[in-house]
């Protein structure tokens, strides 16, 4: 009978809870309920922990199994809920991974948004374009991963939109955002097409302030905090997966709220 390699040297606890952790909530109440164990872990994901290293490979293997669970039970077609004017979270928090005094400082009067990649028209496209495009606005939930959740009003570009103004090739799997304080991230095209996904352009009725990430930011309502980028430079369609400043460090790709 096959038995795993006991670790002597890690905690076996804190490893089975990052491994429940990473997996969205169906997966994660079946495991509870039958029990999910060091061994268990070792079967799922075909390896052997016996070190650090191959505790990381399991890991990673529970977020790309979590992200392909996620990526099937979205219904791009179910929005996320929306909120009366009342309920917005004033003031709405600043958070980045820098402190308030270093977001970057953009001069949007010559500011310039690069598209490329899988898109039929190349062009930059300048703010005063951006807001010349038919606005919308969402009162929304942005939950962020560390834990707490904000009400904000959001307005701007249905991204779809964008997409289809630029010729995007809308089969292809992923939009990826380059930004200017070096974040990076990326979606599936799925929820880049989906009807809440925004480039947003303003706050609470104001040109979007830079903490909240001018000249734009894109609003995901459906999707935790990291995966909704701020200070966006660049945009590029694409059909390889481009991860992303904190999906690169662990984090889950998918990243569904």
């Amino acid at each position: 009978m096959f038995k795993p390699k006991k670790i002597q040297t890690l905690d076996e606890q804190a490893i089975v809870k990052a491994a429940l952790q990473a997996m969205p909530q169906p997966s994660r109440r079946l495991f509870l309920q039958r029990g999910l164990s060091l061994g268990g872990l070792s079967l799922l994901t075909g390896c052997t922990l016996d070190n650090e290293d191959s505790v990381e490979r399991a890991l990673m293997r529970v977020s790309t199994f979590n992200d392909k669970v996620q990526a099937w039970l979205f219904n791009p077609n179910k929005l996320a809920p929306t909120y009366p004017e009342s309920m917005i979270t004033r003031p709405f928090p600043f958070n980045a991974f820098y402190g308030i005094e270093d977001v970057p400082k953009i001069n949007g009067d010559s500011f310039q948004l690069e598209v490329g990649g899988l898109v039929a028209n190349k062009r930059p496209w300048t703010l005063a374009q951006l807001h010349a495009l038919p606005q919308v606005s969402q009162v929304t939930r942005h939950i962020c991963v560390e834990g707490w959740s904000a009400i904000g009003k959001w307005g701007g570009v249905p991204f779809a939109t964008f997409l289809q103004h630029i010729g995007a090739d809308l089969t292809a799997k992923y939009v990826g955002f380059k930004c200017a304080d070096d974040y990076y991230t990326s979606i599936d095209m799925p929820t880049a097409l989906q009807a809440q996904t925004q480039l947003s352009l303003t706050y609470d009725g104001q040109i979007l302030p830079p903490e909240y990430g001018y000249p734009m930011k894109l609003r995901i309502p459906t999707k935790l905090g990291y995966k909704n980028p701020k200070h966006i430079q660049a945009i590029y369609v694409t059909n390889v997966n481009p991860g992303g400043y904190w999906e690169d460090q662990g984090y889950n790709w998918f990243g569904g709220s």
